[in-house]
């Protein structure tokens, strides 16, 4: 059993405001319209406790107006299955919702998905030696095909919100997603090692990344790439970044539009981010039509990523040339424009590549950045050697095949671009004085 820190109450499957589990309930109606070929399961208002749910194909789970679908946090609700765990194999708990291998899996209506995330936070923060697995994921949807998330509000996640993985065809439209900014991994919307991604109309509001598209790390044994991913009309609050490539990437990511979106109060706005040993290529990136508030930085490429298993290794944070190989992350291709970002506290922006490996091809075109009255000092990258500033230009280095017109930085301190090893780097940015 976890406790709740919320109410000092052990969770014995029941709650305050509900009866009894109704897992079995619930698991034999999605199995009974599966046995008939298809076919919809209706969650009517009210509270429903249940454990983990394992759905199946050409079978559509509706939440009715009122309806919440409320997971108890107890482990042993949540059996242990095979998946992955920030990019590698690994043994989880069972997603609250699950599917593997199934064919036109829906979720929709206007009911709520409950994760009850609290006590599974609090276990993981002080007694993370109590989980023999990774926290399960609100929904887990696993080499499945034709998927449809809609309209639905997703709160209180264990760990990551939605995680398609290994996935082709997935529609997430018209999602509320809300965390706590404080909750430990609670990743809205991370695609991974997936195609045929479209998210739209979405509202996240969450305690890590809004948006991650991944692709697994040099541990997984496949590499399979994440592509063709279409993110707009989306609002995206709080979070470590609004829309993140990476870090888990060695299967490559290709072919992402980001557009007509607005992120408020995200530590930075678009990330991308890796290291040396992890491979793979991001390639084929556009950004159009983003308006940002609030942010740290709005814009970041960082391949001396150091956090997570193998970031302490010395090549990591290492500025020399180190030859190139399949382990050598890759980023080229990438196109922003049309973006304004105001009351930005710490940087315009941070693009590396490696010395080894220029990030290659990038342009920016009418780009408007202003910073913060009462900006506070933030680090662009987390990255060894990068140190906190504020109200800083762009710092860009080992790069090639760059371009940047009509780029605006308003209230900068000090010069609006600080280039390393980055000796053609066509620039046009004006910086207006304060």
């Amino acid at each position: 059993m976890l406790t709740d820190p919320t109410t000092d109450r052990t969770t014995d499957g029941r709650t305050p405001d509900a009866g009894a589990l109704e897992t079995d309930t619930w698991q034999a109606a999605i199995d009974a319209a599966a046995a008939a070929g298809g076919g919809t399961v209706v969650v009517p208002a009210g509270v429903h406790p249940t454990g983990s749910l394992r759905l199946r194909s050409h079978v559509e789970l509706h939440l009715e107006a009122g309806a919440v679908l409320r997971f108890v946090p107890d482990p042993s609700l949540y059996p242990p299955v095979e998946g992955r765990w920030e990019g590698a194999p690994e043994t989880i708990h069972q997603p609250c919702l699950y599917a593997r291998g199934e064919t036109n899996v829906s979720i929709t209506g206007f009911g709520t998905i409950d994760g009850q995330g609290a006590p599974w936070w609090d276990t993981f923060r002080h007694r993370r030696d109590e989980l023999a697995h990774p926290r399960p994921t609100l929904l887990g949807l696993h080499e499945c095909r034709r998927v449809t998330v809609r309209d639905v509000t997703l709160r209180d996640s264990p760990s990551w919100t939605v995680h398609p993985l290994l996935c082709d065809g997935v529609t997430l439209t018209n999602l509320q997603i809300v965390n706590p900014p404080d909750s430990p991994n609670t990743d809205g919307i991370d695609p991974e090692s997936s195609r045929n991604v479209r998210i739209s109309d979405c509202h996240i509001d969450v305690g890590d990344d809004c948006i991650a598209i991944k692709a697994g790390t040099e541990r997984s044994p496949e590499r399979v790439p994440c592509e063709n991913i279409t993110i707009t009309n989306c609002t995206m609050v709080h979070g470590h970044g609004g829309v993140v490539l990476g870090s888990e990437m060695s299967g490559g990511v290709r072919g992402v539009v980001i557009s007509n979106c607005v992120f408020e109060g995200t530590d930075r706005g678009i990330r991308f981010k890796s290291r040396r040993g992890r491979g793979g290529v991001v390639e084929d990136v556009r950004v159009v039509n983003v308006i940002m508030r609030g942010v740290m930085c709005p814009f970041v490429v960082n391949p001396f990523y150091f956090c997570g298993p193998g970031g302490d290794d010395p090549s990591v944070a290492d500025r020399a040339q180190h030859p190139v190989d399949g382990t050598t992350p890759v980023f080229r291709r990438i196109h922003v424009a049309h973006v304004s970002a105001r009351d930005v506290h710490a940087a315009a922006g941070y693009l590396y590549g490696l010395p080894e490996q220029p990030l290659d091809d990038v342009t920016f075109d009418d780009v408007s950045i202003s910073f913060a009255a009462d900006a506070e000092p933030g680090v662009p990258a987390m990255a060894d050697g990068v140190d906190a500033v504020v109200r800083a230009g762009f710092r860009v280095g080992f790069l090639t095949g760059a371009h940047f017109s009509r780029v605006r930085v308003a209230g900068v301190e000090g010069p609006a671009v600080v280039a390393e090893q980055a000796p053609y780097l066509p620039v046009e940015v004006t910086s207006p004085a304060r």
